[in-house]
């Protein structure tokens, strides 16, 4: 295995360094490839390395910097106050070649805007798209684009998400043909906005794509199709919608800590005596471990944390990261867009 560098926004996400130093420290015992860049606070990063048996590790870096970009600000006040900040710095990293990929859990406008500011896009790609990997009941996977760089976009960016996501399943999901579809009201003809129905008609003609039409929120998980397109708006909500009813339903089946109530302990117990089966189909759609998004149209692979990822979901954006790397995502990209053009 290649060695992989990643720059990491330290201080990024509601709980910085008490989330990101133990997330680092499962990827290096689980990864001898890795190496990471650290950005952030060295007065609040240093006593979490010495818990985590981390200080001086040569696999780690640590570059000290106090500003951080806040996560409730707006987006042209993150860009302008971002100087020397943990995520910007991070990105440079990225830009300068000193590290291949980032990550980050911090303010997702200020983000996504550095990261189109600082990376180049791929030849052609109007906009980046963030997307994500979402579970399936089936223990399977299927691609989700955008899912919040882009509140508003047109047909033809519309259409660009559905062949940067195409070629995105065919790499990480292994996948010869991926099936397609747009997110819609219904999966009838006349439903949804113009902008869908007109989109819809466009992809049906594609012969390079597997469009296979519409499909419904209520069947993301489903594994019906293997992309699911939307703009950024639309995709934000279904995604947050499907990570709170997934999380509501796990924390059915958990026990509080200090709760000492035999009969609220014995009905969860029995709870998970009777659904098991499902309990465990829960587990496999557990959204810690597919966090993580990637800003899908850029040179460089830039992958968002949610912000309130704990370590375990921290871990599994960092190895979100490795996977696009090791699979060498942008170039592939890059590659079949080239090839789909020129035909």
């Amino acid at each position: 295995m290649n060695d992989i560098t990643l720059a990491l926004d330290v201080m990024g996400g509601d709980f910085g360094p008490r989330v990101t130093i133990p997330a680092i420290a499962k990827a290096l015992t689980q990864k001898s490839n890795l190496s990471f860049l650290l950005f952030g606070d060295e007065n609040q990063i240093t006593p979490l390395l010495q818990k985590y048996s981390l200080l001086n590790h040569p696999k780690i870096q640590l570059h000290h910097t106090e500003q951080v970009i806040d996560s409730d600000i707006p987006f042209s006040k993150a860009i302008r106050q971002s100087k020397n900040s943990s995520m910007r710095l991070a990105i440079e990293a990225v830009k300068e070649g000193k590290a291949l990929g980032c990550i980050s859990g911090g303010n997702t406008g200020a983000l996504m805007g550095l990261a189109k500011l600082l990376i180049e896009p791929l030849p052609n790609i109007e906009r980046p798209a963030l997307t994500s990997l979402i579970p399936t009941t089936n223990g399977k996977s299927s691609v989700m684009l955008d899912l919040g760089a882009n509140i508003e976009v047109s047909n033809y960016q519309l259409q660009q998400f559905a062949e940067m996501g195409n070629l995105f399943a065919q790499v990480m999901l292994d996948l010869v043909y991926p099936r397609l579809s747009l997110l819609n009201i219904g999966t009838e003809e006349n439903k949804g906005k113009a902008q869908l129905q007109a989109v819809h008609q466009l992809l049906k003609h594609r012969q390079d794509i597997n469009y296979i039409g519409f499909i419904e929120s209520d069947k993301l998980t489903n594994n019906l199709t293997d992309v699911i397109i939307c703009d950024g708006f639309t995709g934000n909500i279904a995604l947050k919608a499907l990570e709170g009813a997934a999380k509501n339903l796990l924390s059915l089946f958990k026990k509080e800590k200090a709760d000492f109530n035999i009969c609220r302990n014995t009905k969860r117990y029995l709870l998970k005596l009777i659904f098991y089966r499902y309990y465990r189909k829960l587990q496999e759609i557990n959204p810690d471990r597919h966090n993580g998004a990637t800003l899908l149209g850029l040179s460089k692979v830039i992958v968002k944390s949610h912000g309130g990822a704990n370590a375990n979901a921290f871990y599994y954006a960092i190895d979100y990261a490795v996977q696009q790397i090791q699979s060498d995502i942008p170039n592939k990209i890059l590659q079949g867009l080239n090839q789909s053009y020129t035909k």
